[in-house]
């Protein structure tokens, strides 16, 4: 990838990052609040704040899933259309065992994104009335916390060793 082509991909996230920022702030300034203005979450994502508003919250709940819809749609059509050109390229290869080493590496990337991008789609894709903190605190935790720490183990189950290591826990774990 050539470097301006790499710095517009930049420039535009920043950008979509802003406006969809300005527009849910813009939103949420509209919200009338009382009594508790306490939000019982890890940080202050949409959905909780939303569901502290006694006003009527009906244009910022179609704000939230048309805005993340087309992120989250975005996204994931950028890492298939990508996905797609790169496979054309691994069935290109004449090695067999340079096709698997890359169809693993394509494997474990892709299990990284369809996990974080699931529990995204669960965050956001929920009609309110099936909303409950406790569930959307678990899964913020799951896509901020759990997800980033498994990306190294994802990562690695491709090398020998990792995978020798990780049996051999198992076993003594099953065995004792």
């Amino acid at each position: 990838m050539s470097r301006s082509i790499c710095t517009q991909l930049v420039a535009l996230a920043y950008v979509v990052g802003l406006v969809d920022s300005a527009i849910h702030t813009c939103c949420t300034f509209r919200l009338s609040f009382c009594n508790s203005n306490v939000i019982n979450h890890f940080f202050c994502d949409i959905p909780p704040l939303l569901a502290l508003s006694y006003s009527d919250t009906f244009i910022n709940e179609i704000v939230m899933f048309t805005f993340i819809g087309c992120i989250v749609g975005c996204s994931i059509v950028t890492v298939f259309l990508s996905y797609s050109y790169i496979i054309i390229s691994i069935l290109k290869m004449s090695s067999p065992e340079g096709r698997q080493k890359a169809f693993s590496t394509c494997t474990s990337h892709l299990m990284a994104v369809a996990v974080f991008h699931g529990t995204l789609l669960f965050m956001y894709f929920r009609p309110s009335s099936s909303y409950s903190m406790e569930t959307d605190k678990m899964a913020s935790v799951f896509y901020t916390v759990v997800i980033p720490m498994l990306n190294p183990l994802i990562y690695s189950l491709r090398n020998r060793d990792v995978k020798g290591a990780l049996k051999k826990a198992m076993n003594t774990k099953l065995c004792s």
